[in-house]
C-alpha cells in the first residue's frame, strides 16, 4: 500500500517506521522537508518516564508508555536507562510523600543514597525517589537518526503532496480545522551549558508553583522544562516562565548560576480535552494527534495502532469516532 504521512515530527516518523516495517511504501511530506523546529517535538525534554507521568496522567499514558524505551532503542536511538531522580526542597517534603503514594517502580534514597546516585547533589537533599525503570534520550538526535534510518530503508521525504492509497495526518495543531476539539498547550524550555554540573539522569524538582525537570544532554548541556500554559501561541517564551525555570534550577543546585544560557524555546503541544491522544478518521484521512506532552513516550504506541488500522485490524483502544 502507498501511504503518505503528513508531518515529520515524532508522530509522523514513528508511524513511518511502523508502516515501513510492515512493507508499505511510505512518503513523508513536510513543508520543511524533515524534522526540525517547525514541530513541537523538536522542543521536547526526551524523558521516557511513564511512572512519573502516572502521578497525574490517565492510565493509558503510563501503561502504553512503558514500551517506549525499548521501541526507541530498537530504532537505533541512544537511550539512557538511568531512571529519574525526584526531589523536593525542605519546605515541600509532603509533595514527595504524595508523589510516592501515587506512582510505582521507585525506591527511596537517603542522603547517602543520593550522594551515590548523583554526587552533584550530595548534601543538598536528605531523601529522594529513584524511579528505577525510566529512561531518557536526546529528542533532536533521535528524530534525525530515525529520519536517516527511514530514508535508508526507502522512505521518501518531500515538501509536496504526493498520490497515495491512504493518508495519515500527524501535523499536530495544523490539523485543528479538521479536529475541532484540538487545542494548544504551550510549553517553554531553556537549554543551559553548565560544564560544572554533572548529572547522569533526569532530575525532577517537585514544587507547588513551578515544578522543574532537568534533563542531561551530554557534554555539560542540560534542558530545563515543565511550563504548561493554556495557549496555542508558538515560539515566544515569556520572561516570567524563563525566570521561574532558572530560579528552580538554582534552587536545585546553585552551580547552575554559572551556566551559559544557550537556548530559549517555546511551542504549543496539541491536546484533546482528556489529554489523551487519539486516532480518528475524517474525510478519508487517518489522524494521529493529541500527544500533548507525551510525544516520545506515546508516539510508538500510537504508531502501532495506526499501522493496525491501515492493515484492517480492529479499531484500537484510543480510537475516537469523528464528529463534524
Amino acid at each position: 500500500m502507498r501511504v503518505t504521512i503528513r508531518g515529520s515530527g515524532v508522530a509522523g516518523l514513528c508511524v513511518a517506521a511502523e508502516l515501513a516495517g510492515r512493507g508499505h511504501s511510505i512518503t513523508v511530506t513536510d513543508p520543511a522537508g524533515g524534522p526540525g523546529a517547525q514541530s513541537c517535538s523538536w522542543w521536547a525534554g526526551g524523558m521516557l518516564a511513564p511512572d512519573c507521568e502516572g502521578f497525574s496522567a490517565e492510565e493509558p499514558v503510563f501503561r502504553l508508555g512503558r514500551a517506549a524505551a525499548d521501541w526507541w532503542q530498537a530504532q537505533g536511538a541512544e537511550v539512557h536507562r538511568e531512571g529519574t531522580l525526584v526531589v523536593t526542597l525542605g519546605r515541600d517534603r509532603r509533595e514527595l510523600d504524595i508523589f510516592a503514594r501515587r506512582t510505582a517502580n521507585h525506591r527511596w534514597l537517603d542522603r547517602e543514597g543520593i550522594a551515590s546516585a548523583e554526587p552533584q547533589l550530595a548534601g543538598r537533599f536528605d531523601r529522594a525517589l529513584l524511579m528505577t525503570k525510566e529512561a531518557h534520550l536526546d529528542p533532536r538526535a533521535a528524530l534525525l537518526s530515525l529520519r536517516d534510518r527511514l530514508a535508508a530503508r526507502g522512505v521518501r521525504f518531500t515538501t509536496e503532496a504526493t498520490p497515495a492509497d491512504r493518508v495519515v495526518d500527524c501535523t499536530g495543531l495544523a490539523a485543528s480545522e479538521a479536529l475541532s476539539d484540538l487545542r494548544g498547550v504551550k510549553g517553554e524550555m531553556v537549554v543551559l551549558r553548565a560544564p560544572g554540573v554533572h548529572l547522569k539522569r533526569p532530575v525532577r524538582l517537585l514544587h507547588p508553583r513551578f515544578p522543574l525537570y532537568v534533563v542531561p544532554r551530554g557534554d555539560g548541556v542540560f534542558m530545563l522544562g515543565a511550563t504548561q500554559i493554556e495557549s496555542a501561541e508558538r515560539g515566544r517564551a515569556t520572561v516570567r516562565s524563563v525566570m521561574e525555570l532558572l530560579s528552580a534550577a538554582y534552587a536545585l543546585d546553585p552551580a547552575f548560576a554559572e551556566a551559559e544560557l544557550a537556548e530559549i524555546g517555546a511551542d504549543a503541544r496539541p491536546a484533546f480535552p482528556d489529554h489523551l491522544p487519539r486516532l480518528t478518521e475524517a474525510g478519508g484521512v487517518l489522524y494521529v494527534n493529541g500527544l500533548f506532552r507525551h510525544g516520545f513516550l506515546l508516539a510508538p504506541a500510537m504508531a502501532r495502532m495506526a499501522a493496525a488500522v491501515l492493515d484492517g485490524q480492529e479499531k484500537p483502544e484510543l480510537w475516537h469516532d469523528h464528529r463534524a
